[in-house]
């Protein structure tokens, strides 16, 4: 009789099979297993079978990429496609510093090799750079103005090429190396004073047969193999031939933050002498460490490898951007592309992306003028990509949750139990990202399921951007929410934060007026807790209620509350789910989300007829005014002023997009978010 197939590969039922085979056979039929010897020999059979059926399904597993675990299987998968994983990527400063006092010396040169040490957070590293930098001495000073230097050791590695060996592999022997720093050159023999430069690639367009060249793959405990040409494909190595590679060995993203620099490199004269110490000046931090990055995880190998390999290393359609983008800037935590012809008005010929990096807020300028260099090899020619800072829509909630006190009477560790949930919620993949959609039911059963004493919640939700102020200058400002506005009241369902404006006396704030169901009109009031608004600019703007787009005229804000000159609009969103369109980055901002725990005196029984039950609000009780908790200004220009302006800034922009300029502040640095809509972050 032959066994069943199975379908399950548990243990027992192994066993169970195995017992049920055997007692089919006459010989066994009244057969005791468990009190037998034979029982042992089945548990053996069992065991074996479970053993090899593990095995079968764990090498079956490793033989796909999207089942895969073991990362020297999947990396060699995604080989099979063309994908080399990122390296680790070492974090990356700038400093500046001079050597004075030189007589009778032409050049300079900062050999590579270890220049400085960082500091930062309590811990220090070494930074270096992979090659040499020669600058000209004047009047007795060398500058090294600038220079960008690499966390890490650097470390050179030489092979010489066996022709006599089969198969000969060349394989850096370190790990943690960040391949953007790898530096390849080849002499003709070890006597050569001369030597080629070879560059990597990554696929093989435009290579020839004489093309000076490798191509790099991961291999076994991350490390990697240079593989050169056959004569056909990039240029072959001949026998004796000595190879010479340099490369960083980095600490990742550890190395991030280091902002306090000392010299400890090597530099030298024109005829090769060591120059004197004291000769040189305190190292100055042009840019603080960044970039800094791990090893690409197995989950982002599997994630990238098959969309690079569709999009053949092309940038055509927006996913393609994506997907290259977060292929050549390891420093990725979101991004978004999206064709100029979906702006308002269209902008054609041109790709606007907008990246949220890991370490950071804003992608800096020298940053972005790389990546649109290095984004020129993969793009379509004619079409020009734009970086622009991301913008973000905060979202905060108002919850009222009812708890039992008979089975909890400690409503502060409910309360903290809450907010420990919404913060677990606020860090998961539904929001921070573009795209990213808060989702209300996930959140209110969130709560709900906290603690068994929770009956019930009333939660409300609001929406949130930040107006970055151009002060002292008139300015018009366009902010976009991307989610359609509520309008419950005629007026006050957008309301901000206060600011003061030239020719006005105290604080000013905004809010809108309801014209129809689609369309309202901002106007500035002033106000004082308990008071009655006092409008002092009826006509200040507009506000589409169904796009979501708020547009302040012409205004000199001179102050804000918030600090960083920032104006925070509030507004009640149509939909509960709050979704980030294009270039919004959704953030659930728990430091201005409230809780209130209320005690359910009815279910507790203490007031079974419900006379005493407080009932909370599902609907919102406008306010004149935004309350915040973010920081407060310290700026004396709070108080009412009488400045004058000296510029006239006119701005414009479509719905969504991001045009709004100020003649003072035309570049958009990584601090300011002076490129965001309407100065909005």
């Amino acid at each position: 009789m032959a066994f069943g197939q199975y379908t399950n590969l548990d243990f027992d039922q192994i066993k169970s099979s195995i017992r049920d085979y055997l007692r089919a056979n006459t010989n066994f039929t009244d057969y005791d297993f468990e009190g037998s010897n034979l029982s042992i020999i089945i548990d053996a059979l069992a065991y074996n079978t479970y053993t090899t059926a593990y095995n079968t399904n764990m090498a079956a597993n490793e033989c796909f990429l999207d089942s895969a675990t073991l990362r020297e299987n999947v990396v060699s998968l995604a080989r099979n496609i063309g994908y080399v994983p990122r390296s680790r990527r070492s974090s990356r400063a700038r400093i500046s510093f001079t050597v004075d006092g030189l007589t009778e010396t032409s050049t300079l040169t900062i050999n590579a090799g270890i220049i400085c040490n960082g500091s930062g957070d309590n811990t220090n590293y070494i930074f270096c750079i992979p090659e040499d930098i020669t600058v000209p001495v004047v009047n007795g000073v060398g500058e090294f103005n600038n220079i960008e230097i690499y966390e890490g050791n650097f470390i050179t590695q030489e092979f010489t090429v066996d022709t006599s060996l089969f198969n000969q592999k060349y394989i850096l022997d370190n790990s943690f190396i960040d391949t953007s720093t790898i530096k390849v050159r080849v002499k003709p023999t070890s006597s050569s004073t001369s030597s080629v430069t070879y560059q990597q690639i990554d696929n093989i367009i435009g290579i020839t047969s004489t093309s000076s060249s490798y191509l790099l793959q991961e291999v076994e405990d991350e490390r990697y193999e240079l593989i050169f040409g056959d004569n056909v494909i990039g240029k072959k190595l001949s026998n004796n031939n000595v190879i010479t590679i340099s490369y960083v060995t980095t600490d990742g993203r550890d190395g991030n933050g280091a902002s306090e620099f000392s010299f400890v490199g090597n530099i030298t004269n024109q005829d090769g002498g060591a120059i004197n110490s004291s000769l040189i000046g305190l190292v100055s931090t042009d840019e603080k460490s960044r970039d800094g990055d791990e090893i690409e995880s197995i989950s982002s190998i599997k994630y990238f490898a098959p969309r690079i390999y569709s999009s053949q290393y092309r940038a055509v359609t927006a996913s393609d951007y994506e997907s290259v983008l977060g292929y050549i800037y390891p420093n990725v935590e979101s991004v978004t592309a999206y064709g100029g012809e979906e702006m308002s008005p269209p902008r054609f010929g041109k790709v606007f992306i907008s990246v949220k990096p890991r370490n950071g807020d804003f992608l800096s300028d020298q940053t972005k003028r790389e990546l649109v260099q290095r984004l020129k090899n993969y793009a379509v020619a004619g079409i020009v990509p734009e970086f622009i800072d991301l913008k973000y829509l905060y979202v905060e909630i108002i919850t009222s949750p009812y708890y039992n006190p008979s089975l909890n009477d400690s409503p502060e560790n409910l309360k903290t139990g809450v907010s420990n949930a919404l913060t677990q919620y606020s860090r998961s993949i539904d929001v921070n990202k573009f795209g990213g959609r808060f989702k209300y039911s996930k959140a209110v059963s969130l709560i709900d399921s906290i603690d068994s004493s929770i009956t019930s919640n009333i939660t409300l939700v609001q929406i949130r951007r930040n107006l970055k102020s151009v002060i002292g200058q008139f300015a018009q400002y366009e902010v976009c929410f991307g989610n359609r506005f509520h309008t419950q009241e005629s007026s006050y369902n957008v309301v901000s934060t206060g600011f003061t404006i030239e020719g006005v006396t105290g604080v000013v704030y905004l809010a809108d007026e309801v014209i129809n169901r689609e369309k309202g009109r901002i106007f500035f009031f002033t106000y004082n807790e308990g008071g009655t608004p006092s409008i002092v600019k009826k006509n200040a703007g507009t506000v589409d209620y169904m796009t979501g787009e708020v547009l302040i005229d012409t205004v000199n804000i001179l102050s804000t509350v918030i600090a960083n000159n920032v104006v925070e609009i509030q507004a009640i969103p149509h939909s509960n789910d709050i979704v980030g369109l294009r270039d919004l980055y959704v953030k659930f901002d728990m430091s201005n989300t409230t809780i209130n725990m209320i005690p359910d005196l009815i279910a507790s029984g203490e007031n079974t007829s419900g006379s005493r039950f407080v009932h909370t609000h599902s609907y919102y009780t406008p306010t004149y005014t935004r309350k915040s908790n973010s920081p407060v200004s310290k700026a004396a220009s709070i108080l009412p002023s009488t400045a004058s302006s000296t510029a006239t800034t006119t701005t414009s922009g479509g719905t969504y997009s991001s045009t709004t300029t100020s003649s003072s502040s035309s570049s958009s640095s990584s601090s300011s978010s002076s490129s965001s809509s309407g100065y909005g972050y």
